[in-house]
């Protein structure tokens, strides 16, 4: 039995599709998708900003050592919601650890995953990543709650929810270190 050039076709497109769903490269595909289509979190207009009232948080990092998120109050503050297993957190993760090694000193960084630490921890080697990752010990603020990730928000000093960003995002961008930089000065 021959094939014809549109079987051939449809048998080619049928087995990429599988390779692209079923199989770790998959993964690597939508990570680079994730990458490639990632443009700048949009601001949050002020009128359309929410404040963060209640800053009663308690985060845990990977030594164990509980963080009470009431210490960020008064301060620029970025929280990102990821996972290892989530194609667009690893896809945006380059540009955050890029973000994070310019602002860390000035910005608190909070990376917040419900994974176990003992799947963070080599994943995080591997990527040679020193981003600061925290898990919940208590229930995420109302204002930040969140069902898909990954999701991220940017905090300004006096509590207003600034960015409000679902999905991957280029945050090494021109227009989030200008944000950064205006509300450092604020």
């Amino acid at each position: 039995m021959k094939l014809s050039k549109d079987q051939m076709s449809n048998i080619l497109w049928i087995l990429a599709i599988v390779l692209i769903v079923f199989t770790p490269l998959g993964f690597h595909v939508k990570v680079l998708v994730g990458k490639i289509f990632a443009t700048s979190a949009a601001i949050v207009e002020g009128d359309k900003q929410k404040n963060l009232e209640d800053y009663d948080w308690q985060l845990v990092d990977l030594n164990g050592d509980g963080i009470d998120f009431e210490t960020n109050r008064g301060e620029v503050v970025l929280i990102n919601f990821w996972a290892t297993w989530c194609p667009p957190c690893v896809a945006e993760l380059p540009s955050l650890e890029k973000l994070h090694d310019d602002y860390g000193d000035r910005v608190k960084f909070a990376f917040v995953t419900n994974e176990q630490p003992e799947k963070v921890s080599p994943f995080l080697q591997k990527k040679k990543s020193k981003i600061p990752v925290y898990f919940e010990v208590s229930s995420t603020p109302d204002e930040l709650f969140y069902r898909s990730i990954p999701a991220t928000y940017i905090i300004s000093k006096s509590g207003k929810i600034v960015v409000d960003e679902r999905g991957a995002a280029n945050w090494n961008s021109e227009r989030t270190r200008n944000l950064l930089d205006k509300l450092l000065a604020e």
